[in-house]
């Protein structure tokens, strides 16, 4: 049987120091696969080298922590700031971002260089500031920004792979076969209609866009108990769907004529057979895993051939917010996403794939961003994205929670991002 993960099993009470260190670790251990040269590969302009991305996570804890808080505290090299800094105008003049892939230097070596630097130095920062609160919790944020680079880092090596016609496998997956699990029928959960509360509140650590807590009301509806799969969305293919523009939004189809898409990410077809580029390589496409890859174009096409719809954000939030927090994340060390396993209560709500709904990503009634550069992170890219909810089998476990927002354009498909249904 697959292994999942549970929140509870992952959630220890770690120390400050432990938890950095924790994570940070996990981004090297992520790129131990790689060869030298896998590390300076950039394919498109949203995908980063990933040696950009473990410079980037340590810049932040350098810029943000170590230079204003650390006493007598030198800058590893004095350009750093401009070649890191991602999108932090507050900060300074940054290298392009489709140009970071043009970067020899610094080397890898000397990136992870950078990296043994900063972290000997947050030691400091850590073991004389742990109880001052403020820093304190610019600290847990610098650690949920590199976890969230952490499935960066996963989704940027799949698309570098995928690119490269010998198909480089990143690393051996464990499969696992149709008989070891169980796919269930799609089952429909009522929820009725009226004024729910949604939105982060709490002790706990959350992004500022996941609050206020607020009132909104929602319509009943049905919202299914397990994820949309290959074979149904085969079906969608089979049926013409990517030639047929009564399901597509305006904007989705002139983007399926412009990219000419026929279907998912990653999916290609041989000898008449689906096959599709993983992280361990080419695989037979498995018909009861969840699809994959899909824009949120292509998402809300299938649910209106299907007659049925995406879930707004609101209505994701209740029907999950009483749903443990177990699945296939980061941890499982898979790295791909699973059948559902056979339950009558709906147990795929969390990890696998990043879940669209149809909720453009805007504040929350009463949001205000943060003052300065820290104030950048989530409010200014209220616009042109849409929201995904639930995390992935490429999300670190400890990272997610029912009031989690992620968010992407609508035409993005690099990212592990599949379909919920509701009606």
């Amino acid at each position: 049987m697959l292994k999942t993960i549970s929140l509870a099993q992952d959630q220890i009470n770690l120390s400050l120091i432990d938890f950095y260190q924790q994570v940070r670790q996990r981004s090297e251990k992520i790129c131990q696969p790689l060869a030298i040269e896998d590390y300076v590969i950039q394919t498109m302009a949203d995908v980063s080298p990933p040696k950009w991305h473990l410079a980037h996570t340590t810049w932040f804890f350098e810029t943000f922590l170590l230079i204003p808080y650390l006493n007598r505290y030198q800058v590893f090299h004095p350009q750093f700031g401009y070649l890191f800094n991602s999108y932090y105008e507050a900060v300074g003049k940054r290298h392009p971002r489709p140009q970071r892939g043009l970067l020899s230097r610094p080397t890898v070596e000397k990136v992870y260089q950078y990296r043994a630097y900063v972290d000997q130095a947050m030691a400091e920062l850590i073991n004389q500031l742990e109880k001052d609160q403020q820093i304190s919790s610019l600290i847990i944020l610098g650690l949920h920004h590199e976890q969230q680079h952490q499935e960066l880092l996963l989704t940027d090596i799949k698309h570098i792979l995928a690119t490269n016609p010998l198909r480089p496998v990143y690393q051996t997956q464990n499969s696992t076969s149709s008989a070891e699990l169980i796919n269930f029928e799609e089952k429909w959960l009522d929820y009725p209609g009226g004024i729910y509360s949604i939105g982060y509140q709490g002790e706990g650590f959350s992004f500022d866009n996941e609050s206020p807590r607020h009132q909104t009301l929602l319509q009943d509806y049905y919202f299914a108990t397990r994820l949309v799969t290959n074979e149904e969305y085969l079906e969608f293919i089979e049926a013409d769907g990517y030639s047929n523009p009564e399901y597509w939004l305006s904007e989705g189809w002139s983007t399926v004529q412009a990219e000419r898409w026929q279907a998912p990410l990653y999916w290609e077809k041989i000898d008449g057979a689906w096959w599709i580029m993983t992280l361990g390589g080419m695989q037979p496409l498995q018909k009861d895993e969840p699809v994959c890859h899909v824009s949120f174009y292509e998402a809300d096409a299938y649910a209106r051939f299907c007659g049925k719809r995406l879930p707004t954000e609101a209505e994701w939030e209740i029907a999950t917010a009483q749903v443990p927090i177990r699945g296939n994340f980061l941890e499982t060390e898979k790295l791909h996403p699973t059948a559902a396993l056979g339950m009558t209560r709906p147990d795929q709500m969390f990890g696998d794939v990043w879940e669209w709904t149809q909720s453009a990503y805007l504040p929350y009634p009463g949001y205000q961003p943060e003052a300065g550069a820290i104030g950048e992170y989530n409010g200014k890219f209220m616009c042109n994205q849409m929201v995904l909810r639930g995390g992935s089998c490429v999300t670190p476990i400890s990272h997610i929670r029912p009031t989690y927002r992620n968010f992407f354009p609508p035409s993005a498909r690099w990212q592990f991002t599949g379909i919920r249904l509701v009606k």
